[in-house]
This record gives C-alpha cells, structure tokens and sequence, in this order.
C-alpha cells in the first residue's frame, strides 16, 4: 500500500516544484522590467518593428468531462517568432498593425485530472498590436491555432495522441525598453483530436502568459 502512496507523493512534490519555478520565473521577469523603468523613465514604443521575438510561459485551467474548470491544468512554455505584414491601417480605435507568427511550444505537461507531457507548435498566430497605447502599454488581440502530441492519449480514455490546438484573446504588452517589453496575456483556449479518436472528448479553458520580447 505505501508504494502508490510515494508515488502520488512524488508526482505532487514534482507539480510543486514546476510551479514554484515559473513562480519565479514570473517574479525575475518582473524585477528585470522594473529595473528596467527605473534606469530608463521615458522610452518610446516601438510601433514600426519589423521582427518580435519572444520567450514566454503560461498556466491553464479547464474541464474536459465536467463543468469544473478546476478538473485539468496545463503548464506550457516556448518560444515566439513574429513578423509585421502591414503598416499601420484602419481609423480612430481600430487603427494598428498586423503582425504573423509562430510558437514553438518544447515544454507541455498536464496535471490535474491527468498527468503527462508533449510537445507543441503553433504554425498560425495572427496578432492586432493596437495603435491606441498610452506610455509604455500596447495592447493587443490575438488568434491562433496548432497542434501537440503526446505519449499517451490526453485527456485519457480512447481519445487520441495527437489534439489540435485553438486560442483567442489579447494581452498588454508593458515596454521596459525601447525595443523590449514585458507581455501579459489571457486567451480561452481549446484543444480536442477533431475525432481522431472513439471519443472527442475536449479541453476549454483559460490560459494566463507571461512573456518577454524584443523587436528588431
């Protein structure tokens, strides 16, 4: 009996150091932007950037055979790459730029209702940086999609390995530096294996971001 007991313990010991490391992660990147507005009190907005790149981790939460969105959690971090394809368009609240990229996602575990790993990318990422920022905020709205396999079949049962992924919803970018910034962003987010599997059973739920840019 104290066998699956250590290694229930274990894996909790595990989760909670994951958390604690983007907790700190969080905080570094923080303190890094506040140092940042302290050495620097006046920087501009760099509305005309041709490349964004980016770091970034993000936590989830959300159902998949309930209405709990406390059932699943999902712990994601990588890599962002963007480009600008227009200038600025559009009139009054509506004006800004367009901007196409990409996530390559190395780091996917769940947690929760089950407990695995994968990995993930995003190939489509459209992004609205509006025009309409005051100081060092810009924020934005964003539309993606991609795709992640695992080792098993997530959620569990006879779903599948391999799930598409959807996400919409925007951010804040927070600029430290007159190319750099600090990204806050919050996106409802869907993935399910489209009936690849016996069951489509589906993961909905919110995913919180926490990233740091720089624009070339």
């Amino acid at each position: 009996m104290w066998w699956p007991q250590l290694r229930a313990g274990s894996r909790m010991s595990r989760i909670s150091q994951w958390r604690r490391a983007a907790l700190k992660a969080g905080l570094i990147l923080l303190l890094a932007s506040a140092c940042a507005m302290a050495q620097e009190p006046s920087l501009p907005t760099p509305l005309t950037a041709n490349w964004d790149i980016g770091i970034w981790a993000a936590d989830a939460t959300g159902e998949e055979n309930t209405n709990s969105f406390a059932e699943a959690q999902i712990w994601t971090a990588g890599f962002f790459l963007g480009r600008r394809i227009t200038g600025e368009i559009g009139r009054g609240w509506r004006r800004g730029r367009l901007e196409y990229g990409f996530d390559v996602i190395p780091l996917f575990v769940t947690y929760g209702n089950q407990r695995t790993h994968g990995i993930a990318f995003d190939p489509v990422i459209l992004r609205w940086n509006s025009s309409l920022h005051r100081g060092r905020l810009a924020p934005y709205i964003e539309l993606g999609g991609g795709a992640v396999t695992t080792p098993v079949n997530l959620p569990p049962g006879d779903t599948s390995s391999f799930n598409f992924m959807v996400k919409g919803g925007g951010g804040i970018h927070l600029f430290t530096r007159r190319r750099q910034s600090l990204d806050w962003g919050c996106d409802w987010w869907h993935i399910s294996n489209a009936n690849l599997g016996v069951r489509n059973t589906e993961f909905n739920g919110v995913q919180l971001t926490v990233g740091y840019h720089w624009f070339k």
